[in-house]
């Protein structure tokens, strides 16, 4: 009967029914098959109770409606935060206060929610208390304190308005009169405390002459603005105290955790929408998302320390290097044994870096044990299928539990969870941002498209699942070790690459480099054939040197020509994954790669222009400010120029004329879709290809190999 009743409650799911208006608002409807209450056995001879033989053959369900707003005018959605039924729809409320600051400030939503104070009563009247101390206050007053209690216990920062702290006084105010015994008013004159008593020790540490900072070795919370950048000689210069790779695999991936854990719990929901992160790049926006910002800087801050070590003392043999760069392996492995995966993906990130990973001669000294680990563990942030597997090991990781004790846990409570995992947090920020490039904000009659808002808060939900699950960790600062981190010599990405020159000249060869051998399809093998005849860059494809360069990351343009060794240097392919030819080691070249979703190879129709398709493109300008990705939502009436336009726009290129540039489509095999400058690139572009773009000035240096859409 238990498993009848399972596959029946399957069944049982929500059927999208259709969409209702009323008063301005917009609600989608939905029908939902609920198991009803059984009837009770029937009583037998003397009230006892008889078993009923046809209740129990049958299951009894009931049909019943549900409502979800999906669109409305701001007034209408703060009404609904008071009055809305959060049976039928218990998503709307924490939806709103993760997302609001898309499209309103907290002001605005509090001048529309707090009800205006009581008048004063006359003398002699007393007012009447419930049991709990509080006011009697209708039902309206009762929603409101709730929703201002989920709100200072979900998102405490949205109050934080220096110096004053306006809101937040404001909501004092109002819960001083509504529920002044309440959990809510107290937690609300305690966040105002905290926030005054930061903003005073703030001030008395700025009016100190010298701030002491401590002994030498202490632990500090990581300062990802400051990195160590020293010069080439520096780098190559013994310091004092122990060296990063002196510690064992173990302190050193449990401190990287260590600092993954801190800077992830940081991280405000609100500050990864895609309309507040891509911002991030604009003039006076550098104060823009500053939790998630210090995320990406201690993610180049990994990179660099990996670049560092294994390139900083040039004088090193190949069997020396080699050694750096299995301890830098082993780390990852630990890494991904601690489920962290953002250093994980960092280290990885430096190991297929292009001035290491040309290395041929080191990454021929390197085990074989070493490189099949290296091999399988990036195969975890692989770029086909839009990262599937890190996606799918993720979910995975969230669902595996600990390991259980018979005799030390209870029979009643929930099963034992490891901690984490870290996510790579580049791949919830891509989710957002191409979110926001797909769905408009607002929808016809001037409503807001609260579905999209609904959308990004199922992100967001995750991220805040994740970090829940990432205070479970146990791990204690070792202050040597961190130590070291802050003092390991960061290259520039142009100082990196000069130093693996030096180290190995293009023109060096070494036949005992290693490959991996893998099937490919015979149309892959004329692609890397015809690709080889053209290919002026070192590095090869994923495990094989046969195959072309498409293996390379969309956010390395094949042109650019000064990460590229002369012709004629033979490819190496120590792991699964060709190298970036650029590295993420700044702020201005963020790490998280903006990555397609599967959105971006599907048709979606656009709002508000009946029988126009579009889809979501990437596009990257060819210069030497880095690699960065912008996504736009490209429909079926979009020419050529209109799509320049808006891309130097979102790249926020200072006079963007769209006539003084070319758009090309990346295509695999190392080639290049060259869009003619009136065509619709809607119907110009190959659909099979991934939606990624490049542009170039027309007065720059052209592709060694185009194809014409005419």
């Amino acid at each position: 009967m238990d498993r009848t009743a399972g596959k029946e409650l399957a069944l049982a799911r929500l059927q999208d029914w259709g969409e209702e208006t009323e008063d301005g608002a917009v609600y989608s409807v939905s029908l939902r098959r609920q198991l009803s209450q059984r009837l009770g056995p029937r009583a037998g001879p003397g009230g006892s109770q008889a078993p009923n033989p046809a209740a129990d053959a049958f299951l009894h369900y009931r049909t019943s409606k549900v409502r979800a707003l999906r669109a409305a005018r701001l007034e209408r959605l703060v009404q609904e935060l008071v009055s809305g039924d959060r049976e039928q729809d218990p998503g709307f409320v924490p939806a709103f206060l993760a997302t609001h600051r898309a499209f309103v400030s907290t002001a605005r939503v509090l001048g529309l929610l707090l009800p205006p104070p009581p008048p004063p009563l006359p003398p002699g009247i007393e007012i009447k208390k419930t049991e709990g101390g509080g006011l009697r206050v209708n039902k309206n007053l009762r929603a409101v304190v709730s929703v201002l209690g989920s709100w200072l216990r979900d998102h405490p920062q949205d109050f934080r308005d220096p110096p004053a702290h306006s809101d937040l006084g404001s909501v004092c105010t109002f819960l001083g009169w509504a529920a002044p015994a309440g959990p809510e008013a107290q937690k609300a004159e305690k966040l105002l405390g905290d926030f005054l008593e930061e903003a005073e020790q703030k001030q008395e540490e700025e009016e100190k002459p010298e701030a002491w900072t401590g002994p030498p070795g202490a632990v500090h919370s990581p300062c990802p603005d400051s990195p160590n950048d020293c010069s080439e000689e520096e780098a190559g210069r013994v310091r004092e105290g122990p060296e990063l790779l002196d510690f064992s695999v173990d302190e050193l991936a449990e401190q990287l955790t260590l600092l993954d854990v801190e800077l992830f719990s940081r991280v405000r929901s609100c500050e990864c929408l895609g309309s507040v992160w891509s911002q991030r790049d604009r003039p006076g926006a550098a104060s823009t998302a500053p939790t998630v910002r210090a995320t990406v800087t201690q993610f180049n801050m990994v990179i660099g320390c990996v670049l560092g070590s294994v390139l900083g003392e040039q004088g090193l043999a190949a069997p020396q290097r080699a050694q750096r760069l299995e301890k830098w392996i082993r780390v990852a492995q630990r890494c991904r044994e601690l489920r962290n995966f953002s250093s994980l993906r960092a280290i990885l990130s430096a190991l297929q870096s292009n001035p290491i990973y040309r290395l041929k001669r080191s990454w021929g000294a390197v085990s074989r044990e070493r490189l099949s680990t290296f091999r399988k563990l990036s195969q975890i942030f692989s770029d086909e299928n839009n990262h599937l597997s890190s996606r799918e090991i993720l979910s995975q990781e969230e669902a595996t539990e600990g390991p259980q004790e018979e005799d030390t846990l209870p029979g009643n409570l929930p099963p034992k969870l490891p901690p984490g995992p870290v996510p790579y947090l580049g791949t919830f920020l891509t989710d957002l941002v191409m979110l926001d490039t797909a769905l408009p904000d607002m929808l016809e009659g001037d409503l807001i498209n609260f579905e999209k808002r609904r959308k990004e808060w199922e992100i967001l939900a995750h991220i805040q699942q994740l970090q829940k699950r990432c205070g479970t960790y146990c791990l204690s600062p070792r202050a040597p070790v961190l130590a070291a981190l802050r003092a390991q010599c960061q290259l520039s990405e142009e100082q990196s690459y000069r130093v693996s020159r030096v180290i190995e000249p293009p023109a060096a060869s070494c036949p005992s480099s290693p490959h991996v051998r893998r099937r490919i399809s015979p149309t892959k093998r004329l692609s890397a054939k015809l690709s080889r005849e053209r290919r002026s860059s070192p590095a090869g494809s994923p495990g094989d040197p046969s195959s072309p360069t498409s293996s390379l990351s969309p956010a390395s343009p094949p042109s650019s020509p000064r990460t590229r060794d002369p012709p004629g240097s033979p490819p190496a392919s120590p792991g699964p994954q060709g190298p970036n030819t650029k590295l993420p080691l700044s702020l201005d070249l963020p790490a998280l790669r903006l990555l397609a979703l599967p959105l971006s190879n599907s048709h979606i129709s656009v709002p508000g222009q009946p029988g126009s398709e579009a889809r979501v493109i990437r596009v990257s300008i060819d210069n030497d400010h880095g690699n960065l990705y912008r996504s736009i939502l490209l429909t079926s009436q979009d020419k050529a120029p209109s799509v320049v336009q808006r891309a130097l726009e979102k790249h926020n290129v200072a006079q963007p004329w769209a006539r003084d540039y070319q758009l090309f489509q990346v295509l695999p095999g190392d080639r290049e879709l060259l869009i003619p400058d009136n065509a619709n690139v809607f119907y110009a572009m190959s659909p099979a290809a991934p939606g990624d773009f490049v542009l170039r000035r027309k007065e720059g240096p052209r592709p060694t190999t185009t194809v014409s859409s005419s």
